[in-house]
């Protein structure tokens, strides 16, 4: 239930309509509109599920992380969503016809007991891309963030991928920690867990942008990844995913932007476009705050696996470049000249042209993807292929 999730599965459950599969979604009542202008245009079901009460720290009518008072309080509040379990199992109950699979978050590993009690494959979403997904595995098996104890911007090399160089600092606490403890890390080892029990992963992505890491995934680890992705191409436009920043980052970014002088197209939270006095106006010839798709990116990594994104998009699919901080470590404070000089380089320098033109390559990769007969388009048709023949068998 945060926004960067709920966005990729609605287009899933776009995609799917559009080959004639009946989907129902569960969502929450406070959830429950943004669901429905998203899907308004389908012939989707849509069924609430009444989310707990009395979650410790976080205040009532809150159903989504974007409401969260602090992300301090994801744990408590993902974990809380395990009460749902008994009205899910209900509703399924409920539908008035069969069910052949279960979609569902994963963040939500409780729906795999419920799918097993039932006899339903539960299916995996996720959001990471399968470089960060393959990475993380192979890091944490080989036990490289313990071997780094003393400088937490010292480069090492990863073990399957030795091209690769991370840090400590490309993975979020407390998981760079020698010995990782604590409701997260066990959050997330049961997710892990789950994950690793259900019928197979669908990830947002394409083969072609990270055949290594597909191919590497579907030889070392379980389930099996299938690639059905870029879904955003299977949806009407409405909605797209806001960058999280607080507002002294935000600031910096607007004065960085202002002072490089260059023509830029901004994405920002209505709420959190208090850009300063007179910004949009001074920049109104040349500045547009709004919303963007198909472009390079300008990586600016905050949580979670964006650390190991940012590596793909400029390092791996140089697609993009990083801004700078201000001390040179990934995590440093990003301050306006660093901003300023990275855009500069991304719109008017060599660096910047180079990934403008390679964006426009995968750009149409991505395309062919999910056109008849591309890689996506054939991957969704063998996991439907093989849903059907599971359901015939049973």
């Amino acid at each position: 239930m945060s926004k960067g999730h709920t966005i990729p599965i609605l287009h899933l459950a776009r995609l799917l309509c559009r080959r004639g599969i009946t989907v129902t979604i569960f969502t929450t009542p406070a959830n429950r509109p943004f669901v429905s202008v998203s899907i308004a245009d389908t012939d989707t079901t849509i069924v609430d599920l009444p989310f707990p009460e009395n979650i410790d720290g976080v205040p009532p009518g809150v159903e989504s992380t974007e409401k969260l008072p602090s992300m301090s309080l994801f744990v408590p509040f993902a974990n809380a969503t395990k009460r749902m379990q008994p009205y899910f199992e209900e509703a399924l109950q409920n539908l008035p016809s069969s069910i052949t699979c279960i979609v569902s978050d994963g963040f939500l590993g409780w729906t795999l007991q419920s799918a097993t009690k039932f006899g339903i494959p539960r299916w995996v979403f996720y959001g990471m891309s399968c470089y960060s997904q393959s990475v993380s595995r192979d890091v944490m098996l080989n036990g490289l963030l313990s071997r780094h104890e003393t400088d937490e911007d010292e480069v090492f090399t990863v073990t399957s991928f030795p091209w690769i160089k991370l840090t400590k600092n490309d993975f979020d606490q407390p998981f760079r920690l020698r010995d990782p403890s604590g409701p997260h890390v066990d959050f997330i080892i049961d997710q892990v867990i789950a994950a690793s029990k259900s019928y197979g992963f669908i990830l947002n992505s394409f083969y072609e942008l990270e055949a290594p890491y597909v191919d590497y995934w579907n030889s070392k680890a379980e389930p099996k990844a299938w690639c059905i992705g870029p879904l955003c191409f299977g949806r009407t436009a409405k909605h797209r995913v806001p960058p999280e920043a607080d507002m002294a980052s935000l600031r910096e970014i607007a004065i960085g932007l202002e002072r490089s002088q260059v023509n830029f197209l901004w994405v920002v939270r209505k709420s959190e476009a208090k850009l300063g006095d007179g910004f949009e106006e001074r920049v109104k010839e040349r500045g547009l705050v709004s919303v963007c798709a198909k472009v390079p990116i300008l990586a600016w990594p905050i949580m979670a696996d964006q650390h190991l994104n940012a590596r793909m998009v400029v390092e791996e699919v140089r697609v993009g470049l990083r801004v700078e901080t201000s001390d040179g470590s990934v995590r440093g404070f990003v301050k306006s000249e660093g901003l300023e000089k990275m855009v500069r380089e991304f719109m008017e320098g060599e660096m910047g042209k180079e990934v403008r033109e390679k964006v426009k390559e995968y750009g149409e990769a991505a395309r062919r993807a999910l056109d008849e007969g591309g890689s996506s388009w054939q991957t969704l048709n063998q996991l439907i292929d093989e849903l059907q023949a599971q359901s015939d068998g049973n």
